[in-house]
């Protein structure tokens, strides 16, 4: 049996990540703040016949985060897939003088992925095998205040991450998902009613894609290929464009 890891295990796209990796006959260690959710998830995962581990500890807190990454680095207790998800939508402006909200995404989505991927690292270097996968956004490809910012640093560590472990059996995949259909959006409080229908994936497929891309050793996923184009696109486009498509999102803020 191996052993994978899920932060931000309990919605989602993480509760898709556990779900599909219990399928597939991994065991579970499920990471997230909620005490009650994640046993309830955890329960029912079990039920599959997997073994399900969890830690309910919040990543924006260090001491939580190095809770995390002993479990990461443990040699007794090998942890074969380490799965960066979780994280949350920010409704802050970059102007106010209350950073509280952005410092917290940083703690989450940035830092926490960085000391949890460098044990991960670490300790699937010595074995010569391992995936590290962190859910990144199309986001990172925008200027949408804090959120494309700490994207755009989850995407290029994992870029990274993924050069440095270049022949050592370990693989670093960044997902970068556009719009899916979970409570993400409900619960930072973001409006989503002008989404076009055809805009939006499930998190079914987008998880199952990006498991493949893993497998294959890519860098980055984007499933679909509506995502694709939408990322070359934005790579490509003249600055002027991605900063005025960063204007128009400004009024998804509540």
């Amino acid at each position: 049996m191996t052993t994978a890891l899920v932060t931000g295990a309990t919605a989602g796209i993480g509760a898709e990540f556990a779900r599909q990796l219990a399928a597939s006959g991994h065991d579970l260690i499920l990471v997230a703040r909620d005490a009650a959710r994640l046993e309830a998830s955890a329960a029912a995962l079990r039920a599959t016949g997997v073994s399900v581990e969890v830690l309910a500890t919040d990543l924006a807190d260090r001491a939580g985060v190095a809770t995390v990454a002993a479990r990461v680095g443990d040699p007794d207790r090998p942890v074969d897939v380490l799965v960066n998800n979780a994280g949350f939508g920010t409704v802050t402006s970059l102007g106010d003088a209350d950073t509280s909200e952005q410092e917290r995404a940083l703690d989450v989505m940035a830092t926490a992925p960085l000391v949890l991927g460098a044990a991960a690292a670490s300790a699937m270097k010595r074995r010569g095998a391992g995936q590290i996968i962190t859910v990144a956004s199309l986001s990172a490809w925008i200027t949408h205040g804090g959120y494309s910012a700490v994207k755009a640093y989850a995407k290029v560590w994992s870029e990274g991450l993924s050069i440095e472990l270049a022949g050592t059996g370990v693989t670093a995949t960044a997902l970068c998902p556009g719009w899916v259909r979970t409570e993400f959006h409900e619960r930072a409080g973001l409006a989503a009613t002008g989404i076009p229908g055809w805009a939006w994936v499930d998190a079914e497929r987008c998880v199952r894609e990006c498991l493949a891309h893993a497998d294959a050793g890519r860098v980055l996923s984007l499933p679909t290929k509506r995502w694709k184009l939408a990322a070359f696109g934005l790579q490509h486009a003249p600055r002027a464009l991605v900063y005025a498509i960063g204007r128009r999102m400004q009024g998804m803020r509540p």
